[in-house]
């Protein structure tokens, strides 16, 4: 039997981002009403094909939590010149910079080899090159934020060095990099990070040094994983701050509602994220 609804949200998914796309030029220079400043630095990393994304999570970060002290947006390399204008167009907070200028020229060589690899190798050496000053969140430019997500600006008080992150659903690991069973106990999503201070990298990275073979697609959100708790990082509520595929094979979306901060919508749910876009 056919899933009606699944198929019909995919494909209303697929028709709003593309219409979303045509006009992004205009919707970038929307202007959006707020007032609200927050004590926070954000990043995100991303590519010229996420475009249409990045616009709408900045847009829904700056709309439902505040306007951060600086939103950097990373780019791979691949970003137009006019993306790159229209990124910085969204909020004067914007601001675009390549990865090339981000990144550390200290880096493991494991790192640097990963991030000539893979893109996530490159996600991995920026997140590793994020300079810390206060309240840093780093943000995938697949998630979108809501209301809820006003308690962020909690997090900017706090004198505690605890970073705190979104925990995943499911253990997406990279089997090579786990040691023992327990470490793969309350798993790390890599697509939402806030932190008050540099990590210690170091217990993960002697790992990925000891793979023989490449990097896969998880490796990167291993690493991070290993490094969250190895600094003692503390999970999102989990009502809160969703990630949760639950949902993925009928019409609506069960999670985004003014109640909750924010929902990454990985692969499985990516279609949903156009469902719930505010201008």
């Amino acid at each position: 039997m056919v899933n009606l609804g699944y198929h019909f949200s995919r494909l209303q998914g697929k028709i709003i981002r593309n219409i979303y796309t045509k006009f992004i030029g205009k919707i970038g220079t929307l202007p959006i009403k707020q007032n609200r400043q927050i004590d926070i630095t954000v990043y995100s990393f991303s590519c010229e094909r996420d475009l249409p994304e990045q616009v709408a999570s900045i847009r829904s970060f700056i709309r439902n939590i505040g306007i951060p002290e600086r939103f950097i947006v990373i780019s791979d390399g691949s970003y137009s010149d006019s993306s790159c204008k229209l990124l910085r167009q969204i909020h004067s907070c914007v601001e675009v910079i390549p990865f090339t200028k981000l990144v550390r020229q200290d880096l493991p060589q494991c790192v640097t080899n990963y991030a000539q690899l893979h893109p996530l190798g490159k996600k991995l050496a920026a997140l590793m090159s994020i300079p810390v000053s206060g309240a840093t969140i780093y943000t995938d430019s697949d998630i979108l934020f809501f209301s809820g997500g006003i308690d962020l600006t909690n997090f900017t008080n706090f004198n505690d060095k605890l970073c705190h992150y979104l925990p995943d659903c499911s253990a997406s690991l990279d089997e090579r990099l786990i040691y023992d069973e327990s470490e793969k106990l309350n798993p790390v999503n890599a697509g939402f990070l806030l932190f008050n201070h540099e990590l210690d990298w170091s217990f993960a990275i002697e790992r990925l040094t000891n793979i023989q073979d490449n990097p896969i697609y998880f490796t990167e959100q291993t690493v991070v994983h290993l490094t969250i708790h190895r600094n003692q990082g503390k999970p999102f509520c989990s009502q809160k701050y969703i990630l949760n595929v639950e949902d993925q094979f009928i019409y609506s979306d069960k999670f985004a509602s003014s109640k909750i901060a924010l929902r990454h919508y990985v692969n499985d749910v990516r279609h949903k994220f156009w469902l719930n876009i505010g201008l």
